[in-house]
């Protein structure tokens, strides 16, 4: 063994000890890491990925790669992860939008049991924000406007669960909005901050910046309680939309063929590096709440997410193609 590979191998063990992980003989990985995040740069999966690429890297001794693999709410990147076959990828997404895309997608280039659950991540609530333009400020003045005029929404893509959030919001409240679907979270925010479309439904990370620099508006916040974070804004279900709540489910998934001593290895690296102060407070900070399961405990998120949207779009019906 070179001195070169015994000083790789010995930096890592101390990166791994540092973070409290366990000491592994097998020698993975033998290569660099790719993280896939099936959505384009400046959303949320993008931030958390970029946030904990470097640390998770030197965790294992590796180089960790960021490759965003964009196209049909996720799919895209999403198949990539199955069909791969290398042992060293992995897919950073929305796990809400992981579990929907079976459920409205009729030709999909993968098969669900060709992924399996590393770990959660992160949660951070949905806001629902408008351009400064729109004539409302709460939720009751945009039900009011939106029965009296036509109104459009943006959102990460069609069948995404920024998609099927305001379809669920647009339901409780008796109205229909245009959907505008784009590839991703940011491209949406981008499309409402530019005053092309008036609404827009996503995660706190990426789209509480662009309230702070007054170039979106805040109605409401997705989560169950208020935020002190965000200046107590109300809740969207306490104005009016009894019972809803959704958000940006931030989680890990991998090849179903990944080997297990690999795939542990690998969820235990992530949940030390998520945990870890440094990116703690990163998290904090931007409005995320640090969320960590076991590969079973992931798994069984999906499922109950599957369930809990399959029974939206049922209820929505036709008025899930080209409405909210």
């Amino acid at each position: 063994m070179t001195q070169r590979r015994q000083f790789i191998q010995s930096s890592a063990a101390l990166a791994a000890s540092s973070l409290g992980l366990p000491a592994f003989a097998a020698p993975w990985p033998s290569k660099p890491l790719r993280i896939i995040v099936p959505f384009a740069p400046g959303g949320s999966s993008d931030f958390i990925a970029r946030l904990i690429s470097k640390p998770l890297g030197d965790a294992l001794g590796t180089t960790v790669i960021v490759e965003n693999k964009t196209g049909a709410n996720g799919i895209i990147g999403a198949g990539a992860t199955a069909q791969s076959s290398d042992e060293h990828t992995m897919l950073l997404s929305d796990m809400s939008s992981l579990a929907i895309s079976p459920l409205v997608t009729k030709e999909m280039p993968y098969k669900p049991e060709q992924l399996k659950g590393a770990t959660m991540l992160a949660y951070s609530p949905h806001l629902l924000v408008a351009h400064p333009s729109v004539q409302a400020s709460n939720m009751a003045e945009l039900v009011a406007l939106s029965k009296r005029q036509p109104m459009n929404v943006s959102s990460a893509g069609s069948g995404s669960a920024n998609h099927l959030g305001v379809v669920d919001i647009a339901l409780i409240s008796g109205l229909k909005w245009q959907h505008v679907p784009f590839r991703g979270g940011a491209a949406a925010l981008g499309d409402t901050a530019a005053g092309n479309t008036q609404l827009c439904l996503n995660g706190m990370l990426a789209t509480m910046p662009l309230v702070t620099a007054g170039r979106l508006k805040l109605i409401g916040v997705s989560k169950a309680t208020r935020m002190a974070l965000i200046g107590d804004v109300p809740t969207i279900a306490e104005q009016g939309v009894k019972g809803f709540e959704s958000g940006t489910y931030q989680g890990v998934a991998i090849p179903a063929s990944m080997p297990n001593a690999a795939a542990e290895k690998l969820a235990a690296a992530l949940i030390a590096v998520i945990r870890s102060p440094d990116v703690r407070a990163r998290l904090v900070g931007a409005g995320a709440e640090v969320m960590t399961t076991t590969p079973r405990e992931t798994s069984d998120f999906l499922v109950r997410e599957s369930k809990r949207w399959a029974s939206v779009i049922q209820r929505a019906g036709t008025q899930l193609e080209g409405t909210a």
